[in-house]
């Protein structure tokens, strides 16, 4: 039996979340909001970070990071359906997954998480003693630039098929729609093919998105109550 240890709001968290669902793999989860530095965790994972897979074939029984562990899941049980086998069709999906998480969703945490009152990353403006302008004006920045990447998705990995993967949602689709969820905390206007791509991941795979999907987008709207 797998274990993922997860948070509801995170879109991490909901990239696992829709894998297994999707995948029909046996596993239990625990929601883990408020208790990722405790002692029993923090053995766990030293970096006090979810998702968390947990399994004992695992040289170290547990492994986080949303990409590896779909990746080593896909890897383990021949799930080439979300990731497939095929070294350069593969290779799409990994270059999807790492431009995602090294320039798409660190712009769009800059831009979101103030609104949803997640903390800022150290060393950036928002975590500093900078002006509440100051904080004001580099969320707007990281807001507008949130455009080009994602502009890339539209042109290079999705091209003229539906999905990244294909005709089927595969891995990087389950990461790149569930980080996309959280562009509603600042009203972004999303660009008609993001919300067509979105539609399609919900149709293609039902309740596995929705579920998941459904609480992201619960924190979403709590969080901006919020702030009236």
């Amino acid at each position: 039996m797998l274990k993922l240890s997860m948070l509801k709001p995170s879109p991490n968290s909901m990239t696992v979340r829709i894998f297994l669902r999707a995948s029909g793999l046996p596993y239990e989860e625990a929601d883990v909001w408020g208790h990722t530095r405790s002692p029993e965790y923090l053995a766990k994972c030293p970096a006090h970070m979810t998702p968390l897979l947990e399994t004992a074939e695992l040289p170290k029984q547990a492994m986080w990071e949303s990409c590896a562990i779909v990746q080593y899941l896909c890897n383990k049980h021949g799930l080439s359906k979300y990731y497939p086998t095929d070294p350069a069709k593969r290779a799409m999906i990994d270059s999807a997954m790492f431009y995602h998480t090294g320039t798409l969703y660190p712009l769009i945490a800059r831009a979101t998480y103030p609104a949803l009152g997640f903390p800022a990353y150290p060393g950036e403006v928002g975590a500093s003693d900078a002006s509440t302008a100051e904080k004001a004006k580099a969320q707007k920045q990281a807001e507008e630039a949130i455009a080009e990447p994602l502009n890339v998705f539209k042109v290079f990995y999705l091209g003229d098929n539906k999905f990244i993967g294909g005709s089927s949602p595969s891995i990087a689709d389950m990461r790149v729609a569930s980080t996309l969820e959280f562009l509603a905390a600042i009203d972004y206007p999303m660009p008609a093919w993001a919300k067509a791509y979105i539609a399609d991941m919900e149709s293609a795979l039902g309740k596995a998105y929705l579920e998941p999907a459904g609480d992201v987008r619960g924190y979403v709207q709590y969080a901006k109550s919020q702030k009236k």
